[in-house]
């Protein structure tokens, strides 16, 4: 971090160097700790009682950067005046006075230098919407398909669809395979398909651009149309690029349904994009958009040469489940977890639902920690009477999913759903 002193840092990174060197860990939390970080101290204990979960030093410097009462002590009573002179904004600088403070030292920002701090485009639609500035595309992350667990029909059509041609230039040249393309992803929410999409741009070494409908939308006529050319300009200029749509079904909802003409002409500028002016115009430009309800996306969108592929995109397997629980419970303190109950208790629910069993279970052992004084590790009773809490989100998606892929399946749109839903016996 930028405001670490010198020996902060070389703990930081003697620690990256040595994950399982305890001692050196509660030595840096230590010093966290001393200069106030309780947060990134907690995180730093957390790891250290995974590792050594009956320590005692690690648990005692886990209570004291919680700021946890000792065992037996009363809790200090709450000073409502004090918390009225606060709201008030009496009490120190705890707000500061400008939301957005210059930091002199940093050279992005325009103010810094003593320039203007004006946007890319004003309020009125004015100035240079074909600046470069006012859609940002960011660099090739690092996230591959490998960073998502399990999942493996997904992973394959990915490669078959974009993955391969990119990597063999001369079978493309071969085989006649544009390197333009679009693919809906769909399937309940919290899913993974943000995630999915920025692990495509990375296999790809592409930039990314997330797009939603409040990014285009203007009160403006004209303006909303501007900006999806202006959004497809910037992409077509640093190509390769993965443009991501996000909730498709409102930025492309069916034209027929829509009762403005503003939604009606975003559509149409849309697919004006897509096509492109010539064939070679989008070469290099990846569409992948996500939708919860593909029912409701206007099927010009889906004409070959736009969207014309669909992947499936259900709730987590169970190495995906394992991945996603592993992941939410990496820096939080945990004692003996059966990840394999957890995961068999699991099935149905979405990433969104996972990290909502971890979150509620360290609930449960922080209040316990809060009343006792004594800091208690997660366990798998903690995951489980949490999972137990929870209804998989999917539940709702699956009860409409199922009319759709019994009586609107036209021309097999949906054959993956129906395939699954008769797996699950859900048809």
């Amino acid at each position: 971090m930028s405001d670490d002193s010198p020996l902060i840092r070389s703990l930081r990174a003697a620690v990256a160097a040595a994950p399982e060197d305890v001692p050196l860990r509660l030595h840096f939390a230590e010093l966290l700790l001393a200069e106030g970080r309780h947060d990134e101290a907690v995180a730093q204990a957390a790891v250290a009682l995974q590792q050594v979960p009956g320590d005692e030093a690690a648990r005692e410097l886990m209570v004291r950067a919680m700021q946890l009462p000792a065992p037996g002590a009363r809790p200090p009573a709450f000073d409502w005046a004090a918390a009225e002179q606060e709201v008030a904004g009496v009490v120190g600088p705890r707000f500061a006075a400008d939301p957005d403070p210059v930091d002199p030292a940093d050279p992005a920002d325009p103010a810094a230098a003593g320039g203007a701090t004006e946007a890319p485009l004003t309020v009125d639609g004015s100035g240079d919407p074909g600046d470069a500035s006012a859609w940002d595309v960011d660099a090739p992350g690092d996230v591959r398909l490998a960073d998502v667990g399990g999942m493996q029909q997904v992973k394959d059509r990915l490669e078959a669809a974009f993955l391969a041609p990119m990597r063999n230039p001369e079978l493309r040249k071969l085989y006649g395979k544009s390197l333009r393309g679009g693919l809906l992803l769909y399937g309940p929410p919290g899913c993974g398909k943000t995630f999915i999409a920025r692990a495509v741009a990375g296999e790809l070494g592409a930039g990314f651009m997330s797009v939603s409908l409040s990014d285009i939308l203007d009160m403006y006529i004209g303006t909303s149309e501007r900006n999806v050319h202006d959004i497809f300009e910037a992409a077509r200029r640093r190509a390769p690029c993965v443009v991501f749509l996000d909730e498709l079904d409102a930025l492309g909802a069916k034209r027929s349904r829509s009762h403005h003409s503003g939604l009606r002409n975003v559509v149409n500028q849309l697919l004006t994009e897509l096509d492109g002016i010539d064939a070679a115009q989008n070469e290099g430009v990846f569409v992948l958009a996500a939708t919860n309800v593909p029912w409701d996306v206007d099927l010009a969108l889906r004409r070959p040469g736009r969207l014309d592929r669909t992947l499936l995109v259900l709730p987590p397997d169970a190495p995906a489940r394992e991945a996603i629980l592993r992941y939410h419970l990496r820096e939080r303190p945990i004692e003996s977890v059966d990840l394999g109950k957890l995961v068999k208790v699991t099935e149905d629910f979405s990433g969104a639902d996972l990290a909502h069993v971890c979150e509620s279970a360290a609930e449960y052992a922080l209040l316990d920690s809060a009343r006792s004084g004594t800091v208690r590790m997660i366990g798998t009773k903690d995951l489980l009477d949490a999972a137990r809490q929870i209804k998989p989100s999917s539940e709702s998606w699956f009860a409409s999913a199922r009319n759709v892929a019994m009586f609107a399946n036209d021309g097999g749109m949906y054959d993956d759903l129906v395939t699954y839903l008769k797996k699950k016996r859900k048809l």
